[in-house]
């Protein structure tokens, strides 16, 4: 069956504005395309090119190392859910018989050489990386990309403040450190016959 998704495209320039009206008319905006579609695109979302462009560069490299190295960083390693984690090593839907992707989350880590600046707790804590010397640039490249998507949800959250009525800095003090994961995901090409229940990820939600 094909369903008809309506796939909104947000931009940003108004939540710049100093006119209010234009912030609260974005802000409307945003929150009826979460309410009736559930997710958007953003455009004019001030993450340069080149940053998102050298982060996929970076990923595609770090997939491309033997599986011997990366599995020394397996994710199963850690006590924080943070690095590598191999191909069917995940099973989203228990139906199926794993996901078929390869995976690397990391968490909030300064861009500077101090990498112990982090708070302990279940999301937050020291991130894994393969040896410079394996892969050099690999952790600049993701972190630069990493902050930027932070900042960028940090410029939106005075938008969904205002589309729940809020003041537009209600979040401010609640964002002051950032729990977010990210994760670079590798799916290989599938060729032949396709076990129906070995796809890219089983369905769930966020």
């Amino acid at each position: 069956m094909l369903y008809d998704i309506d796939v909104r495209t947000r931009d940003l320039i108004g939540a710049s504005s100093t006119d209010p009206a234009i912030r609260r008319r974005l802000a409307d905006e945003i929150r009826d395309v979460c309410i009736n579609v559930g997710f958007f695109y953003v455009k004019n979302h001030g993450i340069p090119p080149l940053t998102t462009e050298g982060a996929l560069h970076a990923a595609n490299q770090f997939f491309s190392l033997p599986l011997d190295s990366k599995t020394k960083l397996d994710i199963h390693k850690t006590p924080n859910f943070k690095g590598y984690t191999a191909l069917l090593g995940e099973n989203t839907d228990p139906e199926n018989r794993g996901d078929l992707h390869e995976g690397f989350d990391l968490g909030w880590e300064s861009l500077g050489k101090d990498t112990q600046d982090r708070d302990d707790g279940a999301m937050s804590g020291e991130n894994v990386w393969p040896p410079e010397s394996d892969l050099p640039g690999f952790r600049r490249a993701v972190l630069e990309y990493y902050h930027a998507a932070v900042h960028l949800g940090e410029y939106l959250f005075p938008l969904f403040a205002l589309a729940l009525d809020l003041p537009e800095n209600f979040f401010d003090d609640k964002i002051t450190k950032p729990a977010a994961i990210m994760r670079l995901l590798y799916y290989p090409p599938q060729t032949g016959t396709v076990d129906d229940r070995t796809i890219g990820i089983g369905a769930h939600t966020e």
